[in-house]
């Protein structure tokens, strides 16, 4: 199967290329460390399958964050609303290991665009939010591409 996917993915012009890797990295749950092996298996050389995938992740997620960062700007113009428990608990977690923490550890539950998101609804930074995230990303991205590089089989178990 892997060697179909190389095949075709060989038989498409270079652009076209690296934009399914991109696109596939922005895509939530799929993130810069699927999208990066991906990109590895599917015959794109590790030098450009891991920086594409990315940048690929790192846009959506940025993107996401200033949205979300324009939206708790407006929600709490006229004061916050009571939270719900499930909020509640949310936000002691990220009380407790703060956006580091968050940025490096959550991708292992959630995806990068959840994850950024809630924290700026929390009331972090969007810029610390942003880099901390991007941090992430690539430490995640450059892992998998490695692994799959490497020929270790990650999507086993």
């Amino acid at each position: 199967m892997i060697e179909s996917l190389r095949e075709f993915t060989e038989g498409l012009p270079t652009v076209i290329q690296w934009l399914g890797v991109l696109l596939a990295s922005a895509i939530p749950f799929v993130e810069s460390y699927f999208g990066s092996a991906i990109g590895v298996l599917a015959g794109l050389s590790p030098f450009v399958a891991i920086p594409v995938a990315i940048i690929g992740n790192g846009a959506s997620m940025a993107i996401l964050v200033l949205t979300a960062a324009r939206v708790r700007k407006s929600a709490t113009k006229n004061g916050t609303a009571e939270p719900s428990p499930r909020r509640e608990r949310l936000k002691r977690m990220f009380d407790r290991f703060g956006v580091p923490g968050v940025s490096l550890l959550g991708q292992t539950v959630l995806p990068s665009q959840i994850t950024s998101m809630a924290m700026v609804s929390f009331g972090a930074s969007r810029n610390a939010v942003i880099g901390w995230q991007l941090v992430s990303i690539a430490l995640w991205g450059i892992a998998f591409g490695t692994l799959a590089t490497l020929g270790i089989d990650v999507f086993a178990t």
